[in-house]
């Protein structure tokens, strides 16, 4: 193509509209004096043919100072709405060209390898090179003087480009933008990164806008790909569940990479079974998630939930086997086959895999061991999967495989913590007559797994009991195990009847001496939380200490619920202050709820709103405390706890007077006798004669050593309850033990005869001394 030296427009009828500078200077004619006149009136000579098709080819004009001018001349229609004329664009070229360093410009221009066009300022084509040619599917000459709208069928597309070369020729600066859409000689959508800028004449003026177009579909795929990857670091895994990762997996993929996946796990995965290492030959999978972008159900060959065979052929089973993605194609014997069987399996009338030309299996494995497979599927979309698919997704598969274990072994952990909390939490709770009692446990549902939470009820003698909640910091096996720890100390030291400021004590030593054996962690970070109560129902006092555990509710028989003030010490483990002890006096039917800290606190709750909610729950009317524990339950628990709960419900008994019988006795040996005898006669009135005989021997022994051995004021008292309990109690804090005595030992013989005929006998401490107890069953021999 020759360089474009000047240019004109005319009408149908050859009546000069335009006249550029370029044009001015050529010829010596101002615009003013060109437009409006035949454009043939110009030339030397009247030509035969008078239409403007005929100014084309070398014709010689009348310069306007009359000298002749020779020129080259081209002439290109200006295509109507109606198909025909509605004016021409032409074109002048001196003979001769305008030089060496144009023309080679002119070259460059037409052999460049990105596609470039030239357009006036009415967005008409006025030149374009051989890519642009070949882009549009047209020749040149087809496309030049008409309207880039009039080219182009994508009207949104349309819009864009004529937008922005208007832009460029009415403010005279470039614009650069990217483009997606396709053209008429390509078989698919392509990316173009199109820079728009202003063509100047001599006095700067805008003439026109030139336009240059870079296919970047290869850089734009990629850039997707790269953004997918980007995504699926966000989108999956944001839950710690099998099942829903691979959902997510596949809400990604879908429609933007396949028109169909499926993600299949080996069975072993969703159990607690062992790695399968054999995948040769046949495998079985279950579908745990699909999804489909296009119409009908690609998926109906196989259900959610479902196992499924995969023959040895198919491209499933043939990914597990090599450890890596599968491109199969339509046309290959063995797709066409695994097509062929899924559809003879698909419902009548909708055949599972209508329309499939390429498909992507690839296989899900992480930390070396295989999960299952991914399948994706198109069909819709007319491209085949290639090397770059497959290599984007083993790394999508992969991403997601860490996922699906990670989700997998926290619920194995999971599993097993739960497990062994349960078998640590007490079953059965043990029959006793201080409290009626009722329980709730219930497991974090979170992601930081199971927690530490546990409660127990240990029958103490004199009838009493100790209630006990905790909660230990920290999930999983790790605190399940040291939750155990706890419960057994708790139990070990209530069964020596140590008082609950004091127990607590014990168990923060325990704690620190925990921490002190695990190097890698500090006495913080195995800590735990504990509230320790116990209830005398003869006294009827209830006596309590908390190492950093939220107080206990009361609620009392006329309806009135509150929290019972207490000091609550450090959690367990940090030392360094005391604990403090509470006492209060409880009636008979009053309601005691002990809990743990995830019953009331949650991340977006307000902790005082969520303990009136408590108080005004324990206060409904239940028929009983079971009922009462689900009405609790269902009115403070968060929607979505994040920690573990466990609930006590205990309702207060009393002992009556008529069930305790108590005598002061003198510390003289002379007296035995007259204690023995009363407690005799106090069995009688009670109807239990039957064990009269080993009670009158254990009062004596007792009763004989506190003289012997102890300090006075002396004290004797039976209560009957579910068993008949013998105390002695006295001033020294000597503790009496269990011996073995000689063949020629006087002594020693008393405390064994004791343990040999009651049921259990030990002693505890008080604040006045000690007491010496046994108990007795009361069930006839």
């Amino acid at each position: 193509m020759e360089h474009v030296s000047a240019v004109a427009t005319t009408d149908a009828q050859g009546i000069v509209t335009g006249w550029s500078e370029d044009a001015r200077r050529l010829t010596g004619y101002p615009a003013e004096a060109v437009v409006g006149r035949a454009a043939r009136e110009l030339l030397a000579d009247d030509p035969p043919d008078r239409s403007v098709a005929a100014l084309t080819g070398t014709v010689v004009l009348r310069h306007r100072d009359g000298s002749p001018l020779t020129l080259a001349l081209r002439a290109f229609p200006v295509i109507g709405a109606d198909a025909h004329p509605d004016g021409f664009v032409i074109t002048a070229e001196q003979p001769g060209g305008p030089g060496p360093e144009l023309t080679l410009a002119g070259q460059a221009f037409q052999q460049a390898s990105m596609s470039m066009s030239v357009f006036d300022p009415e967005q008409r084509y006025v030149r374009l090179n051989d890519v642009a040619c070949r882009v549009m599917g047209v020749s040149e000459e087809a496309l030049l003087g008409r309207s880039f709208p009039d080219t182009v069928e994508d009207a949104e597309h349309s819009r864009g480009f004529l937008s922005n070369l208007r832009q460029v020729a009415e403010t005279g600066m470039p614009v650069r933008y990217e483009s997606f859409t396709g053209a008429p000689s390509l078989n698919r959508e392509h990316a173009w990164s199109i820079e728009m800028w202003p063509v100047r004449d001599a006095s700067g003026e805008v003439t026109g806008t030139a336009l240059a177009a870079f296919d970047s579909t290869e850089q734009y795929w990629a850039r997707q790909r790269l953004a997918l990857l980007n995504e699926a670091a966000a989108a999956i895994g944001t839950t710690l569940d099998v099942v829903r990762t691979a959902e997510e997996l596949v809400e990604l993929l879908v429609p933007r990479y396949a028109d169909f996946v499926s993600v299949d796990l080996l069975e072993w995965v969703l159990g607690a079974d062992e790695p399968l290492t054999a995948l040769d030959g046949d495998v079985v999978l279950r579908r745990v998630a699909h999804g489909s972008g296009t119409e009908g159900t690609p998926e109906a060959a196989v259900n959610l939930g479902e196992t499924d065979v995969y023959p040895a052929y198919s491209p499933a089973a043939r990914a597990l086997r090599k450890g890596r993605a599968v491109l199969s194609q339509a046309g290959e014997p063995d797709f066409m086959r695994w097509v062929g069987e899924r559809n003879a399996r698909a419902p009548a009338g909708r055949p599972h895999r209508r329309g499939v030309h390429s498909l992507l299996a690839v296989p899900l494995r992480a930390r070396g061991t295989t999960l299952g497979v991914v399948v994706a599927i198109r069909i819709a979309n007319p491209d085949d999967y290639g090397a770059d698919d497959a290599v984007l997704g083993e790394e999508l598969a992969s991403r997601a495989a860490v996922c699906i274990d990670n989700a997998r072994r926290f619920a194995r952990e999971r599993t097993t913590a739960l497990a062994l909390q349960h078998s640590l939490l007490p079953r059965g709770l043990p029959g006793q007559a201080a409290v009626e009692v009722a329980h709730r446990y219930l497991p974090s549902g979170s992601l930081a797994g199971m927690g530490g939470d546990w409660f127990d009820v240990i029958p103490l003698s004199g009838s009493r009991v100790a209630l006990v909640v905790g909660d230990v910091v920290g999930h999983g096996i790790p605190s399940s195990a040291t939750m155990g720890r706890l419960c057994t100390a708790v139990r070990t030291l209530a069964d020596v009847d140590l008082p609950p400021d004091e127990l607590l004590t014990h168990l923060d030593d325990l704690v620190t001496h925990l921490a002190s054996d695990d190097s890698d962690e500090d006495a913080a970070e195995l800590g735990a939380t504990c509230l320790y109560a116990v209830y005398d129902p003869v006294s009827r006092r209830l006596t309590l200490a908390a190492a950093g555990h939220p107080p206990p509710a009361v609620v009392l028989p006329d309806g009135t619920a509150q929290l019972v003030p207490l000091s609550a010490g450090p959690p367990l483990g940090v030392g360094g202050l005391p604990f403090e002890a509470t006492e209060v006096e409880l009636p008979e039917g009053a309601v005691v709820a002990l809990y743990t800290d995830g019953l009331i606190e949650d991340r977006d709750r307000d902790i005082d709103h969520a303990i009136d909610e408590l108080c005004r729950a324990l206060t409904a009317r239940t028929g009983t405390l079971d009922a009462l524990c689900d009405t609790v339950l269902k009115a403070v628990l968060p929607e979505e706890p994040s920690d573990d709960v466990a609930l006590l419900l205990a309702r207060t008994r009393a002992l009556g007077a008529d069930q305790v019988a108590t005598w002061d006795v003198d510390p003289d040996p002379a007296h035995v006798a007259a204690t023995r005898q009363a407690a005799t006669e106090q069995l009688t009135a009670w109807g239990l004669d039957e064990v009269s005989f080993v009670t009158e021997l254990v009062v004596s022994e007792l009763v004989t050593n506190a003289i012997r051995y102890g300090e006075p004021p002396i004290q004797l008292r039976l209560i009957r309850d579910r068993t008949l309990i013998c105390e002695v109690s006295d001033a020294s804090s000597t503790s009496p033990h269990l011996r073995r005595a000689h063949a020629f030992d006087e002594g020693g013989r008393g405390l064994l005869l004791v343990a040999q005929l009651t049921q259990r006998w030990g002693s505890r401490q008080t604040g006045s001394g000690k007491t010496i107890w046994a108990e007795q069953s009361l069930t006839p021999f």
